[in-house]
């Protein structure tokens, strides 16, 4: 697995410029692996979605140290390919995850279980106050 650093190196080698020029870009990428140390980080950024992604956070172009101006989807297309071998969809990740049972929900009727809960909402019916834009709004079967 690649070090956002080695990465960085080898925008250096592409475009130009200096390992801190690309650094936080790659870092970006791979921060993920502070909550999953193994191939499986990559499904949260390692995709076309992922590459557009950074280029909303990173802006769609950077300038490196030596004048260059190099495209950030650029960047994000080489490290792909370097951790990937290709540029995978985010649905080409979805379709080889292994589902399990939590995965489908609760299982619960949420709309059921609210109408059931009519004693807590008749609590609210006779003159409480919610604050909606700034202003307060008081029930109109309450006193103003």
């Amino acid at each position: 697995m690649a070090h956002p650093y080695h990465h960085a190196l080898s925008s250096v080698k592409k475009w130009g410029g200096e390992v801190d020029d690309y650094l936080a870009i790659h870092d970006w990428f791979d921060e993920s692996k502070a909550h999953m140390a193994d191939f499986r980080h990559r499904a949260l950024r390692h995709h076309s979605e992922g590459i557009f992604m950074a280029e909303k956070i990173f802006g769609t172009t950077i300038i490196n140290s030596a004048g260059r101006v190099v495209p950030v989807r650029y960047i994000g297309e080489q490290h792909v390919k370097e951790d990937l071998g290709k540029i995978p969809t985010i649905a080409d990740w979805y379709l080889n995850i292994e589902p399990a049972a939590w995965m489908f929900g609760r299982n619960k009727d949420l709309e059921k279980e609210l109408a059931n809960d009519g004693d807590r909402n008749d609590a609210c019916q006779t003159g409480c106050s919610e604050s909606a834009n700034g202003r307060t709004l008081q029930n109109s079967s309450s006193p103003a």
